[in-house]
């Protein structure tokens, strides 16, 4: 709810910051990003450390990806039913528990209690409990997302949204990275535990978000229901489809342990850099277009982004320079938040209230673990093909889909925001 009596009337850069459960939310989505973009760096580290293999690093990916594609529309379904607040504050628990287990079975003595053969599986098997809690997080999220700030500023809550995620993934690979290098991973876990208690305790501060759609049906057609509003939308699956196989395709920062190890040779602390260049690339921009919006054409201009994503990824492959890489990993990133925030506005304003948590369900399957089954693209490409060529592969397949895209859609181009109006309510028989 917001703060003041009146809505604004006027949309300027600090808008949906007015509403305070907006600035609860973007506080949590903050500190729980934060912890876990430390976490991934240190956990692909960790685990190319032991293994030496990049199909490990792939696999971390996949086990995260499976658990939420599989059950991403039962979670949409629960999310559209239940109350958020408390459904959020089940999943984050869920998710600290797994983060401590990893503490504990990366301590230095837990040697004495765990044979280390071990602990790479158990590691797997969190990850996928964290794949299962995303399931669930997502859909509840967009829920809270969306109906705490008014309709008519979805553009700026949008960019708000992303770049405080954005921001996080600045300083959270950076954080791990050097906490890792120079203090060791038990440390490094220490503080991710204390951010995902903060997030938690974020939740809490939180108004109630009572369901706003009751089921008269069975979930099986309360499920299909969704998948049928999405599929029969053609400029949201167009941006679905885009997105998930051009990040397919193009994931190569589940590979940066390698390029870090093998080939820039600048170990943990220039492993964290790198992460973070990318999403500094990303907010820099994000805080630019809270003042200039990509949606005077949005479909042009989500087009001209992941064709610059694309060809980032290829000069990333292709450079032998640290400074050279971090450059184009800063390009990667800055394309890729135009897309980000062109496709959340598109999915906002074409989404109806009662099918968000479904629809956003559904988003989940296409964009929500596309990084993931990326990553599991982007360690077997580099098993069969090796590092540079699989990186490069991909990035020349991210352009094979925007043209492929550009030639099926040719006639969204020309669409302004006014002109993307949402499909009317259907009435119930």
């Amino acid at each position: 709810m917001p703060e003041t009596d009146s809505t604004p009337t006027r949309i300027d850069s600090f808008a949906a910051l007015k509403y305070k459960d907006f600035r609860s939310y973007v506080g949590m989505r903050f500190c729980f990003t934060f912890a876990y973009q430390m976490q991934a760096v240190i956990i692909g580290f960790y685990i190319y450390h032991l293994t030496k293999s990049a199909f490990a690093l792939g696999l971390v990916g996949l086990c995260e990806a499976i658990p939420a594609v599989g059950i991403a529309l039962y979670g949409g379904y629960i999310a559209d039913k239940s109350e958020k607040r408390k459904m959020l504050m089940l999943i984050f628990i869920g998710v600290f528990i797994s983060s401590f287990v990893m503490f504990l079975v990366t301590m230095k003595n837990a040697g004495n209690y765990i044979h280390v053969s071990w602990v790479v599986p158990i590691i797997y098997v969190m990850i996928f409990a964290n794949g299962v809690a995303r399931a669930f997080y997502g859909p509840a999220t967009f829920v809270i997302y969306t109906q705490s700030v008014p309709k008519e500023i979805y553009p700026n809550a949008s960019t708000w949204s992303s770049s405080s995620w954005q921001i996080a993934s600045i300083i959270g690979p950076a954080a791990g990275g050097l906490i890792y290098g120079f203090f060791g991973i038990t440390v490094t876990f220490a503080v991710i535990l204390f951010f995902l208690a903060v997030s938690l305790l974020l939740i809490y501060l939180l108004r109630s978000y009572p369901p706003v759609y009751i089921p008269k049906e069975s979930i099986w057609k309360s499920l299909s229901e969704g998948i049928h509003f999405v599929f029969h939308n053609k400029m949201m699956i167009g941006a679905m489809s885009l997105d998930l196989f051009s990040v397919f395709f193009g994931g190569a920062v589940a590979l940066l342990p390698v390029f870090a190890n093998e080939i820039l040779k600048v170990g943990a602390e220039g492993l964290g850099i790198m992460r973070a260049t990318s999403s500094l690339g990303a907010v820099l921009t994000m805080l630019a277009m809270a003042r200039f919006s990509p949606m005077g054409k949005p479909w042009r201009n989500l087009l001209i982004a992941v064709t610059g994503f694309g060809l980032s990824i290829i000069c990333f492959g292709l450079s032998k320079s640290f400074y050279l890489s971090l450059f184009f990993l800063f390009t990667e990133g800055a394309f890729d938040s135009i897309s980000v925030i062109i496709r959340g506005t598109i999915m906002q304003l074409l989404t109806p209230d009662h099918m968000r948590g479904r629809v956003s369900a559904v988003n989940s399957m296409f964009i929500g673990s596309s990084n993931e089954i990326g990553a599991f693209e982007s360690g077997t490409a580099a098993r069969l093909l090796g590092t540079v060529p699989a990186v490069i592969f991909g990035g020349s397949m991210t352009l094979m889909i925007v043209t492929i895209t550009y030639l099926k859609t040719k006639k969204l181009i020309p669409l302004s925001l006014s002109e993307i109006q949402p499909p009317p309510t259907p009435v119930e028989a």
